[in-house]
């Protein structure tokens, strides 16, 4: 893989950390602001809307910028929205701050596009895997240690040490990444006619669908797990570490399976994988060690599917793949909002340890979905596999 790749990669990481390490501290934060869980919980809601909605019209806005100058503003974004969160004595000061993170993670779809156009179309979906290995690291490191950071020394620690986190990144890139990179920038040409498309919708629909199911809980994660099997601090932060861990197994084992067996082969596997540990969940109430084998299972499937998923959307159309892979990211986060509100709205008459039964039904409208993809018109650039 091309060394800027790493770079994208650790990047990711830093985007990662900062999306979603509020999961893990959502009580501390509640308590400080005085607003209910449920409430603080919306906060994902606000950068995921945000991501989903604003975000793209960056990515269209800086089209005929330099990828280099492109990146650094979406970083300059992402690092004042941290600041703003962490300097936040109110939950409506918070969600300016989420609502401006989002804006800035539009770096992600920008390095997907930059790593799509380096590499042959026979090893995209490993390039793919490993820039979004990133946001599955995050998983492993950067949450389980905000969430650590969070419960033992007040929840604005994390948010402070990804600030700086997102300087480093902005010095690595203004450092490493060439001025000439070449990668096409999105436009609107030929957006109406790809939303037109039948097998464009499709993609993007199974991307809403499922992330709509799994954000339903992990907006919710820590009262989940405290709910599940009631634990420390640390032995949270272990769980989620285990569970981030998971998760980048799925990842690099996306990408690979990805190449090898196509898109739809993998993404039946794994959404019906995803869809069964949503069932089984509640029933490893009592039992650390049965949440956590559930977790591990339901993470190599959930995270193994954004490689095959970005990687049909980039065959459906390679010259438009930069706007693609952004109104993918924009579906994955109208699902993690529209999850994050199904959660809050669950959590009452469910309870914390059961809300992953409120995520199960979006899982089987994705293999529904998965499932009507060969009625569709695919366009003739599509590689066979992975139609």
């Amino acid at each position: 893989m091309p060394r800027l790749l790493w770079l994208f990669c650790c990047v990711n990481l830093v985007i990662g950390t900062g999306a979603f390490v509020l999961g893990g501290i959502l009580a501390p934060l509640a308590r400080d602001l005085g607003i209910s869980i449920a409430t603080a919980g919306q906060a994902m809601t606000a950068y995921a809307l945000s991501t989903a909605l604003l975000a793209p019209m960056v990515l269209l806005a800086t089209g005929r910028w330099s990828r280099k100058r492109a990146l650094l503003l979406a970083l300059l974004l992402f690092a004042a929205g941290n600041v703003l969160c962490a300097l936040a004595n109110s939950f409506n000061a918070l969600l300016v701050g989420r609502v401006l993170m989002g804006l800035g993670a539009v770096f992600t779809p920008m390095a997907a596009g930059i790593a799509v156009a380096m590499v042959a179309p026979v090893q995209r979906g490993k390039a793919l895997g490993f820039v979004f290995l990133g946001v599955s690291l995050s998983y492993v490191i950067g949450v389980p240690l905000g969430a650590w950071l969070g419960l033992a020394h007040g929840w604005h620690l994390p948010i402070w040490l990804v600030v700086a986190l997102c300087g480093l990144a902005m010095g690595a890139v203004a450092l490493w990444v060439p001025a000439d990179v070449q990668a096409p920038g999105a436009s609107f040409a030929g957006l109406g006619s790809l939303l037109a498309r039948g097998d464009v919708l499709g993609v993007l629909a199974t991307t809403l669908l499922y992330f709509t199911a799994i954000f339903a809980v992990f907006s919710y994660i820590g009262p989940v797990l405290q709910a599940l099997s009631p634990m420390s601090g640390e032995r949270l932060s272990v769980t989620l570490a285990l569970f981030g861990l998971s998760g980048v197994t799925g990842t690099l084992l996306g990408g690979v399976a990805n190449d090898r067996f196509g898109s739809r082969r993998c993404l039946w596997v794994q959404l019906g994988v995803l869809g069964g540990t949503m069932l089984v969940l509640p029933l490893a109430a009592g039992s650390w060690l049965w949440v956590v084998v559930v977790l591990l299972v339901w993470g190599t499937a959930g995270f193994g599917m954004m490689v095959p998923q970005q990687s049909r959307l980039a065959g459906l159309a390679p010259a438009q793949a930069p706007v693609l892979l952004s109104l993918n990211t924009s579906m994955l986060y109208l699902g993690t909002a529209g999850g994050a509100v199904i959660g809050g709205a669950a959590a009452g008459p469910l309870g914390f340890a059961h809300l992953s039964w409120a995520g199960a039904p979006f899982v089987a409208a994705a293999l529904v979905v998965l499932w009507l993809g060969p009625t569709l018109q695919p366009s003739a650039t599509v590689d066979p596999r992975t139609a």
